[in-house]
């Protein structure tokens, strides 16, 4: 049947989990094609149960927006996750090319080009590789973040910039584990002076937020644990610091901190399994990951290099697509 006329701009696709944005969104503003649609699937059973797999109706199957918005697919669409993946493939029946960012556990002929982290097993032709995942941190970014947060330059030096996430199936570590690590933490910050600016996720429990809370409470600093502390500072803290300290749970966080130029630590590395441990040792290879508080003891004066893989990964969809 035929469409209207194709969205000239690239639309990003996700199930709406800030993970998934975050890739999603990076990748389309590295290519730097003149903006993009940001689309938020709505998917409904029993699509959203078999996603990436199709059946019949699947235009429908993930809400008012998408279906509307599908009788004008675009010439380019990128997505992330599970149910995204699927909607790429409703879309590339209709002409449009697509990208799927991380596996989406069927064979990868679906799409255009895919693109994987390299801890998971994934490769073929259409694959494409990198190094953690797919993020906006670049000198550009961080320096925004320095701009918008400047009152943290009034803050005593060295910051050290700590990132909590949650415990996971792949870094399965317990409250008791991380509290130890956060009174010493403080310690240093007390003995050698200096500040710290601290970030807590959605997936972080509450008995481990208090008692970061409560080990920085006379450190000075900038701690943000939820909504309730205004506008999450979290470019802030990673363009002001001095060194970077994070729990080991998150690629995400993982990469956009070894993206800067700074020393990163990783908080109870050896709790990490599977891909989360395959990462990690890549990360130490590369010799961008310290171990725990080592971060704090890193030599400042030698050079950095940051873990920047997605400028490399929008020149190879450039290349392969022919944008």
């Amino acid at each position: 049947m035929p469409y209207a006329k194709r969205s000239t701009l690239p639309w990003t696709i996700t199930d709406g989990r800030a993970g998934n944005v975050r890739q999603a969104v990076a990748l389309a503003s590295a290519l730097r094609l003149g903006g993009q649609q940001r689309l938020q699937l709505q998917p409904q059973a029993p699509w959203r149960w078999l996603s990436p797999r199709l059946l019949p109706g699947a235009a429908g199957g993930f809400g008012e927006v998408f279906q509307n918005l599908a009788g004008t697919a675009p010439g380019l669409a990128i997505g992330c996750g599970r149910q995204a993946a699927a909607a790429l493939r409703v879309l590339a029946q209709r002409g449009t090319r697509t990208v799927q960012i991380l596996d989406p556990r069927i064979n990868p002929r679906h799409w255009d080009l895919l693109v994987v982290p390299e801890h998971d097993r994934l490769r073929g032709a259409n694959v494409l590789t990198l190094l953690g995942s797919l993020n906006p941190v670049s000198d550009d970014w961080l320096a925004w973040g320095r701009a918008a947060f400047s009152s943290f330059e009034q803050l005593p030096g060295p910051r050290t910039a700590l990132l909590v996430g949650g415990p996971t199936d792949h870094a399965p570590w317990q409250d008791a584990d991380i509290q130890p690590l956060f009174q010493q933490l403080a310690a240093r910050i007390r003995a050698d002076g200096g500040s710290v600016l601290a970030t807590t996720s959605r997936r972080t429990p509450k008995p481990v937020t208090q008692a970061l809370l409560a080990a920085f409470d006379d450190v000075p600093g900038v701690i943000w644990s939820d909504g309730g502390d205004g506008s999450n500072p979290y470019g802030g803290l990673l363009g002001w610091a001095d060194r970077i300290v994070c729990t080991p749970d998150s690629v995400n966080l993982l990469s956009e901190a070894c993206a800067t130029r700074v020393p990163v630590g990783v908080l109870l590395g050896q709790r990490a399994q599977g891909r989360m441990a395959r990462f990690q040792q890549a990360l130490r290879d590369r010799g961008r990951l310290l171990v725990g508080l080592e971060a704090l003891d890193a030599d400042v004066t030698l050079p950095v290099e940051p873990l920047r893989e997605t400028v490399r990964i929008a020149d190879e969809v450039r290349a392969r697509l022919g944008l």
